[in-house]
């Protein structure tokens, strides 16, 4: 897929503000500091789409931008550790909920996950809540360039031996770099299979 257009459409911390379009949404969602705007950017060819910040918790509302005119990528606040009131983290939690729970035109969460730490609880708490209100989801290794080939194997094999855990099989996964652009091709041609089908079933 070739991103040709990228527009910022709206923000708010409401799902019934939501663009009401038909039109297929994914969700980029992590770990405050997951580098989450830097994934966008690069995914989207467009430096300054998503705000970047050395701060975490930049990201505060549930962000639509309009991707080729023809599906949108969904930008939501980070989790965990983010420098905010304990009254705003509630906040952000009701407002993610009700997207995840309430928008039908989502149909696939990307989980960011920094591929140098061991298994956050955090991160396995969440997507176990995403299979269990039956949201699919993927999961996307960020920060790959900072580690060797070994250890992102070996990083990636501890993540799939904690998921088995509780899990059947594991959610399809993408190993990126915002630096080098790894795993960006990859990236964009899922989205566009799942487009593609979604269109020849006539869902959007």
């Amino acid at each position: 897929m070739e991103i040709k257009q990228a527009t910022f459409v709206i923000s708010n911390t409401d799902v019934k503000k939501c663009p009401t379009h038909s039109l297929p949404e994914y969700a980029f969602i992590g770990r405050s500091n997951v580098g989450k705007s830097s994934l966008i950017n690069m995914l989207t060819n467009h430096k300054g789409l998503a705000k970047t910040s050395s701060k975490p918790g930049k990201t505060q509302l549930i962000n639509h931008f309009l991707i080729n005119k023809n599906w949108y990528l969904v930008d939501l606040p980070g989790y965990g550790y983010a420098q905010v009131s304990k009254q705003s983290k509630k906040t952000f939690q009701k407002f993610i909920t009700d997207y995840f729970k309430k928008r039908k035109e989502l149909v696939c969460a990307f989980v960011l996950v920094d591929i140098r730490l061991e298994p956050q609880k955090i991160d396995l708490e969440f997507m176990q809540w995403l299979g269990e209100n039956l949201i699919p989801f993927s999961i996307i290794f960020t920060k790959a360039d900072k580690l060797t080939e070994k250890s992102i194997t070996d990083n990636i094999d501890r993540y799939k031996k904690k998921l088995l855990e509780n899990w059947e099989g594991i959610p399809p996964f993408f190993i990126t770099s915002s630096e080098n652009k790894t795993g960006r091709t990859e990236l964009l041609t899922y989205i566009e299979e799942i487009n593609s089908s979604l269109k020849e079933k006539n869902i959007f």
